[in-house]
């Protein structure tokens, strides 16, 4: 019998509100996290974009005791590990926090085995700040003298999942995967193979992002990708709407734990609900612009339905990528349309970054946060900012007001640059 795999901790970490209950709130009543930035010793006038959604006064020392291992942490370790602290926290294990001598403190997971405990996330590009910071001083003193030695390894992608391990004495697999906008959407996809191959019995997965950088901030901009709506930061992540002009990068955290069924039902544990199916593709197109005919992305969502084993006409609610420019949201709209045939038109469809932004590879973390409290509540929320209806995009998007519905199927889509697709398949979860 092919094991069962459920979510059981959600650990939100959002422009919009940290913890379930602050995102969940900020969600359904539609607010937005958008404000107008500023980034210190540099020229705004040539950013054109000047808008994100970004997570103020955040201290990971509200969440855990300091030690002296946050010395080196970049932004997006910080936002993991308040993330996966509120996941574990959630799913109700006993954390028992332990300190010795000269060493950093860690949290060790009470009455669980460390080596069956795994952690895949998802992060689009790494711990930008640091690499920034580091990078100036090396220039600015002509050489690495001025470098910490642990600049380097705190730089890597790999850092995130290496930080998360050690704070919670996690021994089984460390790794990230980092696939642009679909990254948490295929660490986790990853981590439910883990499970389902009898490797691990739970999962810390999901991911983070802090992208909101001078170089990675004008990197967008240098793209045109993002809105320039900045004298209405609130209005200017609007997916689907006709007058939308570029996405709102987000930053943050989405940690969700995955667990064996057997395991969390063992243990008591409260469960949000299934992932059964999956589907990941490649558009194998362009390094940034989606393929016109969306049958990569279609076929992704298709083989979603085919790994859980359920119809199109089963699907209740589609949690959709959404990003708000141009291109991506009627080449969305076209995909769910071949994928679900007729009964696209009768599914409800939102998009969580019309409120936190796009929170890079954090993204498919948040979302499926918000897609498994869907599940949980019979709520939907609302795409905000939806004003003006395009004829390319044509679904119901839910504009600015959530729904009760009860939701049995849904679907989490994440398409990333390059054409990267992955799209996963929940159910309520039934014995």
């Amino acid at each position: 019998m092919q094991k069962r795999v459920v979510i059981t901790g959600l650990g939100p970490v959002t422009p919009i509100g940290i913890g379930k209950e602050k995102f969940w709130d900020s969600l359904t009543n539609g607010r937005s996290g958008a404000k107008k930035i500023n980034f210190e010793d540099y020229d705004m006038d040539q950013y054109t974009s000047q808008v994100a959604c970004t997570i103020e006064d955040f201290s990971l020392t509200d969440f855990m005791t300091r030690s002296k291992d946050f010395r080196y942490l970049g932004r997006t370790s910080e936002f993991a590990m308040c993330g996966t602290k509120l996941a574990l926290d959630d799913a109700g294990f006993d954390l028992e926090f332990i300190k010795k001598e000269k060493e950093p403190g860690k949290f060790l997971l009470k009455g669980v085995n460390p080596e069956k405990i795994g952690a895949i996330l998802g992060v689009g590009a790494q711990n930008m700040d640091l690499a920034e910071k580091w990078f100036k001083r090396l220039i600015k003193f002509k050489g690495p003298k001025k470098v910490s030695p642990f600049a380097l390894p705190h730089v890597q992608i790999c850092s995130v999942a290496v930080n998360v391990t050690m704070k919670f004495d996690i021994k089984g697999i460390a790794s990230n995967v980092s696939t642009a906008c679909a990254s948490s959407n295929h660490a986790m996809i990853d981590a439910y193979k883990q499970i389902l191959l009898g490797e691990e019995k739970v999962m810390v997965t999901g991911g983070a992002d802090a992208c909101i950088t001078p170089f990675v901030f004008g990197g967008f901009v240098a793209l045109n990708a993002m809105s320039r709506r900045n004298d209405e930061p609130e209005k200017a992540s609007r997916p689907f709407d006709k007058d939308r002009d570029g996405f709102v990068m987000g930053e943050g955290s989405g940690i969700v734990i995955l667990e064996e069924l057997e395991h969390a039902l063992d243990r008591g544990a409260r469960i949000y609900c299934e992932m059964t199916g999956y589907g990941t593709t490649s558009d194998a197109y362009h390094i940034t612009m989606p393929d016109p005919s969306g049958d990569a992305q279609a076929r992704a969502m298709t083989d979603a339905l085919k790994t859980g084993k359920s119809s199109p006409e089963e699907i209740d609610y589609i949690n959709a990528h959404g990003t708000s420019t141009p291109l991506n949201d009627p080449i969305e709209t076209l995909a769910i349309k071949k994928a679900l045939g007729r009964h696209a038109y009768d599914v409800p469809l939102s998009s969580t970054k019309s409120m936190t932004g796009h929170m890079i590879g954090a993204s498919g973390g948040i979302e499926t946060i918000a897609t498994a409290l869907t599940l949980e509540r019979g709520k939907i929320h609302p795409t905000i900012n939806l004003e003006t209806p395009d004829e390319n995009c044509d679904l119901n998007y839910v504009p600015n007001k959530a729904i009760d519905k009860p939701v049995r199927k849904a679907i989490n889509n994440s398409f990333g640059f390059g054409g990267q697709n992955a799209s996963i398949l929940f159910e309520s979860y039934d014995i």
